[in-house]
């Protein structure tokens, strides 16, 4: 089915400002957007930071640009209002890669185990766990559960042997893995530190260990904005996708920040999901309010449970 036509004349900037005017509308983006939709959103943040945004607003609509499982969550948080989506096939290879039915059937193996779940699931997923983390809150979300408990852990296995190490709890984790964060190559981070010693190399905890153990700081999106904006060092090897080089660069603009390779010759360090999001479909979306994200009220209440639990416990996280 072709695209609706846009009239080529307009400016879709001044577009997308007047009409999240006339909507009420909010647009929420994550840091891994392309950078002209991170500069006209109204947020920008990691999972965590965009989960409480959503829970808060009091737009009318909220244009979600981030990929589907975000705007699951922020529907799920705001059952009254529109949560539209640029792009519905804005996935995830987490989500995925661990559908629903399949989660269940393994949850249904350790009846007495505790289920924490990625944020980065859908909504059935969120629905059949105990808890759900961002990687801002992960390693509180499993310190909380208690010691006596067995943990299920789904479904980054990467995000899930980094917290084994954190926490020194034990877990049983799902297999999945993110299609960026697990493309950085280790020879060629080799080569990169080489030609600048003097980098720090910061990692997310979707990495895999051959990363990690090369980093010199592991966190959360936000975290790694956080500490390559203000900590003494000026340069920086940044190994998480690379959308967030945009709010690095905004902050620090003294500072050197280079993405870390991937093994392909390729944008693999771009997530391909995040990147269907354009600026000619935020314009349509707010313009037709289409594609919306709906979902039964049974889901969605199941679902909001263990993110109202992991609300609740991560209240002063940042």
């Amino acid at each position: 089915m072709d695209a609706p036509a846009i009239n080529p004349s307009l400016d879709l900037e001044d577009e997308i400002e007047r009409l999240r005017k006339e909507r009420n509308a909010v647009i929420l983006a994550h840091y891994y957007q392309e950078s002209e939709i991170q500069h006209l959103a109204d947020f920008i943040g990691d999972s965590l930071q965009l989960a409480r945004a959503a829970r808060d607003t009091e737009a009318d609509i909220i244009v979600f640009c981030g990929v589907h499982f975000m705007a699951e969550t922020a529907k799920i948080l705001n059952p009254d209002r529109k949560v539209l989506l640029p792009d519905l096939e804005a996935g995830c290879s987490l989500a995925n890669g661990c559908p629903g039915d399949r989660f269940r059937a393994w949850r249904a193996r350790h009846p007495d185990a505790v289920a924490i779940s990625y944020i980065n699931c859908s909504a059935e997923v969120k629905a059949a766990s105990d808890l759900i983390c961002t990687s801002s809150n992960a390693v509180k979300m499993v310190e909380s559960v208690p010691a006596d408990k067995e943990i299920l852990f789904a479904p980054d296995k990467n995000l899930g042997r980094w917290l084994i190490k954190e926490t020194g709890r034990d877990m049983i984790l799902w297999p999945g893995t993110c299609i960026v964060h697990e493309t950085f190559s280790h020879r060629k981070l080799i080569a990169l530190k080489a030609r600048h010693p003097d980098a720090k190399i910061i990692a997310h905890p979707e990495c895999e260990d051959h990363v990690l153990d090369m980093a010199d700081y592991i966190g959360s999106t936000s975290r790694l904005l956080e500490y390559a904006t203000t900590s003494e060092f000026t340069e920086f090897i940044v190994a998480t996708e690379a959308g967030i080089i945009t709010q690095m660069e905004l902050k620090a603009p003294d500072r050197t920040f280079i993405p870390a390779p991937p093994e392909a010759n390729c944008a693999c360090n771009e997530c391909p999901y995040m990147r269907l999001n354009t600026l000619e479909k935020l314009y349509l979306c707010l313009r037709d309010e289409t594609p919306e994200l709906t979902m039964p009220e049974e889901l969605r209440l199941a679902a909001k449970a263990p993110i109202d639990r992991m609300l609740e416990l991560s209240a002063s996280v940042k």
